[in-house]
């Protein structure tokens, strides 16, 4: 009998290269800097992602905060759920060995429902969990976007209900909300925190990453505190 295509499998949930329309393969020539970075380096905290993270890379904030944990970031501006899926699957956390990935992907699935992105999302974390038994996973809250009220933002804030909600009770996984502080009192985002109201400034990654620096911190800190109190053999 042949075999008929699931036409309601969720998109978000299938790991997909993303296609080379610019004919320059520069997205997979980062993928493979990624995993070339995974041999010759040892971090104790791998952040994964998107546009987000790729533009926290190039802040004072990274500097300040992440670099000194030991951190290497292996995120793509584009990137959806199913992009960085394909990532893990080949190879992006192959060769190391983190206490922590923090991911952040979701705000680029524009296209698909709140519930199959919070899928992709999860899909995420269940092949991380497979590579990297043992570490955690650290999940911040997808952003508000647009510089007035928009469907978008009303999606991202569903997705991170979605995701709080699924991840309830997962051992080694939890969420870290992030996006206060941005909306203003009149329901605008400012240029001085986003600067093209989806990616943040310096100004706009120091106020609202120290969350997750501290949770970071508190989870680094726990490891090492077990691991002196481990007796040897």
């Amino acid at each position: 009998m042949q075999n008929i295509p699931n036409t309601n499998m969720n998109p978000c949930v299938l790991p997909t290269p993303v296609p080379d329309d610019a004919g320059d393969k520069r997205w997979h020539s980062i993928h493979r800097r990624f995993i070339s970075d995974c041999r010759e380096k040892d971090p104790d905290v791998i952040f994964l992602g998107d546009c987000i993270f790729e533009t926290l890379q190039d802040s004072e904030t990274w500097n300040q905060y992440f670099a000194p944990l030991h951190c290497l970031n292996f995120s793509i501006r584009d990137d959806c759920t199913e992009h960085v899926l394909w990532r893990i699957e080949n190879g992006a956390l192959d060769n190391v060995n983190p206490k922590i990935v923090v991911l952040h992907v979701g705000t680029n699935n524009v296209n698909n429902s709140a519930a199959e992105v919070a899928e992709g999302i999860l899909a995420n974390v269940a092949k991380i969990c497979e590579k990297l038994n043992g570490a955690y996973v650290i999940l911040p809250s997808l952003l508000p976007r647009g510089q007035q009220p928009n469907k978008l933002r009303e999606k991202n804030a569903k997705i991170n209900e979605l995701v709080k909600e699924m991840t309830k009770g997962m051992d080694r996984v939890q969420t870290v909300a992030i996006d206060k502080g941005l909306v203003q009192c009149d329901g605008t985002i400012s240029h001085h925190d986003m600067f093209d109201y989806k990616n943040l400034t310096n100004t706009g990654a120091k106020k609202i990453f120290e969350p997750l620096y501290e949770l970071l911190s508190q989870i680094l800190n726990e490891n090492e505190l077990e691991r002196d109190l481990t007796p040897s053999e």
